[in-house]
């Protein structure tokens, strides 16, 4: 049935853009099975998001599924920050390393960091890890990074030596990139991007309407993040164009 629509290019795992980044809120065993039968091919990357890791009652099951399916997984940016206020950020290292994990999140989305030091443990990490560095705050009660700031700390911490930079939205879709009304500033979006080769930006999109307006605004290979486990099929269809949303949509919209 390959053949039977013109349909847009696609890349196809294991991909560098069009990346399909889940979040796994807790999901179960029969959860995960349930997920890559009917959309593996669309799952790029799992965040256990913020510390479910350090509470859920299957973690080594669990990342032993994802493994056996070849689907990287990383920690959520929370668990940092806390090892961060804690000062216990190398015994985080050390777990990581020791679970088996090649990717590493960094964020200070609700914690303070100077961004200095931050940009050092991008580098420091990146020796060791696959690093999706994550800008913005996770405050959603309206206050606004000026889009320089988003322009400058990505630049920094891709130089540093990240694969991609998060650009925040909350797994509620209700802050930073986001307006708290869940739309999107596109305003700000179209600044950073002047800045910032999108391809190198994980935009967070977990509402449907969101992950509409970037497949329209920078094509089917957009990078998009924090997807619910049930909604993948669902964005992969909209990058095909395969709903009326972007129906007919080629390479770019």
């Amino acid at each position: 049935m390959a053949d039977l629509l013109e349909l847009p290019d696609r890349s196809v795992k294991p991909r560098q853009q069009g990346l399909t980044h889940v979040l796994d809120r807790g999901l179960s065993l029969a959860d995960i099975d349930g997920m890559i039968e009917v959309a593996g091919d669309s799952v790029d990357i799992v965040k256990l998001g913020w510390g479910t890791a350090l509470a859920t009652a299957n973690l080594g099951p669990k990342l032993e599924r994802y493994r056996e399916h070849e689907i990287p997984v990383v920690l959520g940016g929370t668990l940092t920050e806390l090892a961060i206020s804690q000062g216990r950020l190398d015994e985080l290292i050390s777990w990581v390393k020791e679970l088996g994990l090649r990717h590493f999140e960094i964020s200070d989305g609700t914690i303070t960091l100077d961004h200095g030091r931050k940009v050092e443990l991008v580098a420091r990490l990146a020796e060791d890890f696959t690093i999706l560095s994550e800008v913005g705050s996770k405050d959603d009660t309206g206050a606004i990074t000026p889009p320089y700031r988003w322009v400058e700390q990505m630049s920094r911490e891709l130089e540093a030596g990240a694969w991609k930079v998060i650009a925040e939205g909350r797994e509620a879709g209700t802050a930073g990139i986001f307006r708290h009304t869940v739309e999107v500033r596109e305003g700000l979006i179209d600044e950073i991007v002047h800045g910032i080769d999108p391809r190198r930006i994980m935009f967070d999109a977990p509402r449907k309407h969101q992950q509409v307006w970037f497949v329209r605004r920078f094509g089917p290979d957009v990078n998009l993040g924090n997807i619910p486990a049930g909604d993948v099929l669902a964005l992969e269809t909209l990058r095909l164009g395969l709903r009326s949303d972007t129906l007919g949509i080629r390479e770019r919209g």
